[in-house]
């Protein structure tokens, strides 16, 4: 069993589901790094898009 996060309730949990919402729980530990980062210039791009789009919206 690995430790589990509710986004919803904000709690901890080692099960897949939130006993006090039943929302499905996530796990609350970042990936891992690795120098070579296959996927940094996708992760960029989609960044980028993101900003952009803010932009023109006036956010």
């Amino acid at each position: 069993m690995k430790m589990r996060y509710c986004k919803k309730c904000r709690i901890y949990t080692l099960e897949e589901k939130c006993k006090r919402c039943g929302e499905v729980t996530v796990s609350p530990h970042p990936p891992k790094f690795s120098p070579e980062d296959p996927y940094g210039e996708y992760r960029r791009k989609l960044k980028l898009e993101v900003y952009e789009k803010g932009e023109e919206s006036g956010v």
